[in-house]
């Protein structure tokens, strides 16, 4: 009996421990920079049933971007990007020229067409 219970807790400790990796913070969904700071970039990704796919949209700190990803193991699929195309003076709108990411815990590094870094955006909390 005594054998029987300490299963018992080991395969709920388990079951517990495995729940807490499949939580939302481990993936792409979440929002990634901080949507409050002027002029800075940031994006919220969310997901469809799978959470393997869904939508993004935020802001490259000057110009509004969304569009479809997919996930592949730790890399963001952007697809095809929407952007508006007002000048900003001053702002760095590296993020509008991303199809890429890499997703490494709590670090989204974006990449352009030919693979070059672009810059990286941190989760915000709460995902």
């Amino acid at each position: 009996m005594k054998k029987t219970l300490a299963v018992a807790g080991l395969l709920a400790a388990a079951l517990i421990a495995l729940s807490a990796c499949a939580s939302p913070g481990t993936g792409v969904v979440g929002i990634w920079g901080d949507p409050e700071a002027q002029g800075l970039p940031s994006l919220e990704f969310t997901a469809e049933a799978d959470a393997s796919s869904g939508e993004y949209s935020g802001t490259d700190g000057c110009n509004r971007l969304g569009g479809e990803y997919s996930v592949n193991g730790s890399t963001v699929d952007l697809g095809m990007m929407r952007s508006t195309l007002m000048f900003c003076e001053g702002v760095d709108t590296w993020l509008s020229q991303a199809r890429t990411a890499n997703l490494a815990g709590d670090l989204l590094t974006f990449l352009d067409e030919g693979g070059q870094e672009l810059g990286s955006l941190e989760r915000q909390g709460g995902y």
